[in-house]
């Protein structure tokens, strides 16, 4: 198992729960877990809609609550906050299932990998440039997602070209519409122009209602018409 996010620390421990051999790698050095709940209501400001601790529950306070606020940050600032902030983390729950349970590679990074014998070996390399090899039947790469408007083989080549991007990701305006006239852009994609909180689940309700709200008002004024006339 290859990552150090919810999705890798999941099937970490529910293989290791019905007696598979799992080992999890990842380049960080350490493991972070969201914290268990309280049991106790949460002050305004801890209402993020995704649970951290201090300092970091004040800033999901922000991205969760004003996605439209993020937006108008200048473009170098908030490509950093989207680069740094709400890294990779495990649920609460998790926890148990996986330290202590499942063997570890922290701060190793697969650098290649070959298929010999029927089975993978992989090649890691350390920070302090130390050399290991892992051998294993199947490798489950749970590295999460880079958003690539050039990989959308489903559009057009000559839409895509069109999309303007920065960092791979499509530049929105405020209302999820790309440079493209009539394409919006949602979810992890739309993570650059509206804050780390595009990425969760917890993000869909703004920009549904966004989008909705925008589309609503094409279909009633006739645009849309006229645009696919166009």
């Amino acid at each position: 198992m290859i990552g150090a996010g919810a999705s890798a620390l999941d099937l970490a421990g529910l293989l290791h729960e019905v007696g598979a051999d799992v080992q999890l790698v990842s380049r960080r050095e350490m493991l972070i877990f969201h914290s268990k709940p309280a049991g106790k209501p949460r002050s305004w400001w801890q209402q993020s809609g995704i649970r951290s601790r201090g300092w970091s529950c004040m800033r999901s306070r922000f991205y969760s609550g004003l996605p439209m606020v993020f937006h108008y940050l200048p473009e170098r600032i908030r490509l950093d906050v989207v680069r740094r902030a709400l890294g990779p983390s495990g649920g609460w729950f998790v926890c148990d299932k996986v330290v202590g349970k499942v063997p570890l590679l922290l701060g190793y990074t697969p650098e290649s990998g070959e298929v010999q014998n029927g089975k993978v070996r992989l090649h890691l390399r350390s920070k302090d440039g130390t050399n290991r090899e892992l051998v294993a039947e199947h490798v489950v790469a749970a590295t999460g997602y880079r958003v690539s408007i050039e990989r959308l083989k489903f559009l057009n080549a000559d839409i895509r070209a069109r999309v303007r991007a920065v960092n791979d990701s499509p530049v929105l305006s405020s209302t999820f519409e790309s440079s493209v006239r009539g394409l919006y852009c949602v979810g992890v994609s739309a993570a650059n122009s509206f804050g780390p909180v595009m990425r969760f689940a917890f993000g869909a309700g703004f920009a549904a209602r966004t989008v909705t709200r925008t589309m609503t008002k094409v279909l009633d004024s006739g645009q849309f018409l006229s645009r696919s006339a166009g």
